[in-house]
């Protein structure tokens, strides 16, 4: 890759947060997924429920792959839909389920945007962060139970996991929580956790958060480099995609993750498991960049190599 190229690195710090058809309104239900696959050349688009999570499923003609579960961030693309145009991932042969974030879309509070603002305000971490970042990785084994029943996913398989900014900190989080079985995962200018979420929020409001015991104890539990090990602990191959000129986060962060990750992937075969790309010239807004087609070459070689 040109600019998505490999750094020395050193701590700094990251996030605050072919033919189509369609078919919508479906509820999940037996062999949903099943039924699609092979039966025309066409990929479909199916919008459903997996559980209680919005989500869009989009079934290429072939799947040879384990399907891909991605999360969207705060700002653009910021829906199911919004990431599912960005990043259709065509190109590799998975079911790919867009999922939607708790208070967005389908779930998002009465007074919408006005509600989550007000939240921000009051506390970004027990209002915000953990019911959105937590909440979507605790709610993830019920939409993997919920695939499993439609038949989109066979017990035991391991997914695959993108996540964009906050969606990029419930994929860390998942990962270090270790409740799914996760072959393969793309993080997109990502929070590390809750502390690299306040410092961007910060920056961005020039307003202090105002910590408590509860959110401090958060904090260390959704610290993506204290949880190294927690993280690596079945080293699933990951890609940490950041750019430098993110101004809601600096690439710090991922380099401080990679740093606290590297040790543990050291053997010959864990060790192309695991990548830093620091993205000279990308914010954090990545869909609508010059790196756009870059990345979504970058992400979809990733879930296509045999790591």
């Amino acid at each position: 890759m040109n600019n998505l190229r490999k750094r020395s690195l050193v701590p700094r710090r990251v996030l605050t947060l072919a033919l189509c058809w369609w078919v919508a309104g479906t509820s999940y239900g037996a062999n949903l997924c099943a039924d699609r696959n092979g039966s025309s050349g066409a990929v479909a688009t199916l919008e459903t429920r997996l559980a209680d999570v919005p989500a869009l499923l989009r079934v290429p003609p072939k799947v040879s792959k384990p399907p891909i579960l991605l999360w969207h961030g705060f700002g653009p693309p910021a829906s199911e839909r919004a990431l599912m145009e960005a990043l259709p991932l065509d190109d590799v042969p998975a079911i790919k389920v867009y999922l939607g974030l708790p208070l967005f879309g389908a779930r998002q509070a009465a007074g919408g945007r006005e509600d989550m603002v007000r939240r921000q305000s009051e506390d970004l971490g027990r209002l915000v962060f953990e019911p959105v970042v937590v909440g979507a990785a605790q709610e993830l084994p019920t939409a993997i139970t919920a695939l499993q029943q439609s038949g989109c996913l066979r017990a035991g398989q391991k997914i695959g996991l993108f996540g964009f900014s906050a969606g990029g900190a419930a994929v860390l989080f998942a990962l270090a929580e270790g409740k799914v079985p996760i072959e393969t995962a793309v993080v997109v200018n990502a929070s590390t956790g809750l502390t690299a979420s306040v410092q961007a929020y910060e920056r961005a409001t020039k307003h202090e958060y105002q910590w408590s015991g509860y959110t401090r104890d958060l904090a260390l539990r959704t610290d993506a480099v204290q949880r190294a090990v927690d993280i690596a602990r079945n080293h699933p191959a990951l890609l940490i995609l950041q750019g430098n000129d993110d101004a809601m986060l600096s690439s710090r962060d991922a380099v401080a993750l990679r740093d606290a990750l590297a040790p543990l992937y050291k053997s010959p075969r864990d060790e192309p498991r695991l990548r830093l790309a620091l993205v000279d010239g990308l914010s954090h807004g990545w869909a609508d960049s010059a790196h756009a087609d870059e990345m979504r070459r970058s992400i979809a070689d990733w879930f296509n190599a045999s790591h």
